[in-house]
């Protein structure tokens, strides 16, 4: 078995090619993307077509509901269990997408989290009634570990907290004592190299595309299900339509927007894997495909 990462911003082309490297390569894919681990959320998430998706199997897309709790944890748990498949089946295994903190996350690996007993949830649950208090007291504990964490992310503030809580250990002591273990040593990443007005032209074609496919309607059924709670409805593509429900903005003003957001989040994406992976191959789409090829063949 081989296994190879491809990764680049958003609308780079890299589930194209990715599609064609597997079929050609007997391979299954492991979707990077951090939306389209989502049921119901098709349209704003630019899944794989149901075409698509019935031509090479695909796993981490389809997952769990908008209103249920993802980690990387879960994700650690997948890559696991695919990388057993593909060893059983012979199949090769293209980790592909935009959301690369999951794939750092396989490199880097996690620290070993301790069970937490009921007393500590329900301790943490009285915590969070007062958010600021919560952090407060996490940032006296632990000033270096949470000047990482933003007062208002709920979230990971309550994953400290039960950490904090169950092993009466800061965070830094936490991980200090049992630190992450590489899931993956040695995998080689493709970054898809495209120019930054080539991007911008893809992004706000796929968003014209996203809109006339239904994107709207799309949006306004997650909402009737599951009101706009969910993180998982905070995304881009989704929060701009919101706007435009409300009456705060025109529909080419939505339109606009994601398409603007879209090209910021790229920005970051870029950013996040030149700094995280600096032993990746920056190269165009073809250049990918001949050495990518060469590397599944070996």
């Amino acid at each position: 078995m081989k296994e190879i990462a491809l990764i680049g911003p958003t609308a780079s082309g890299k589930s194209e090619l990715a599609l064609k490297l597997a079929r050609e390569h007997e391979a299954y894919i492991l979707s990077l993307d951090s939306l389209s681990i989502y049921k119901e959320i098709d349209i704003a998430s630019a899944k794989p077509s149901a075409d698509e998706l019935t031509l090479v199997k695909h796993y981490g897309i389809d997952l769990i509901h908008p209103n249920e709790p993802f980690s990387v944890a879960i994700f650690e748990k997948l890559y696991g269990e695919l990388k057993e498949r593909c060893l059983a089946e012979k199949k090769n295994l293209l980790i592909v997408g935009g959301s690369s903190f999951y794939l750092r996350t396989l490199l880097q690996g996690l620290s070993p989290i301790p069970e937490y007993s009921e007393t500590t949830h329900k301790r943490v649950e009285e915590l969070l009634q007062d958010l600021p208090s919560a952090y407060r007291l996490l940032r006296e504990a632990d000033p270096l570990y949470m000047t990482g964490i933003e007062p208002s992310d709920r979230y990971r503030i309550e994953k400290m907290l039960l950490l904090y809580v169950q092993t009466a250990m800061t965070p830094t002591e936490y991980f200090k004592k049992f630190p992450p273990e590489p899931i993956i040593r040695s995998l080689p990443i493709y970054e898809i190299d495209i120019a930054r007005e080539t991007l911008r032209g893809r992004i706000r074609e796929r968003t014209y595309k996203m809109i006339g496919s239904g994107l709207i309607d799309e949006v306004c059924r997650l909402e009737h299900t599951y009101s706009r709670l969910p993180n998982a409805l905070k995304a881009i593509g989704i929060i701009e339509v919101f706007d435009y429900l409300d009456g705060r903005i025109s529909k080419e003003e939505m339109t606009e927007q994601i398409i603007t957001h879209t090209a910021q989040l790229a920005k970051r994406q870029q950013t996040f894997n030149r700094t995280q992976f600096p032993k990746r191959e920056l190269l165009d789409a073809k250049e990918i495909y001949i050495k990518a090829s060469e590397t599944l063949l070996l």
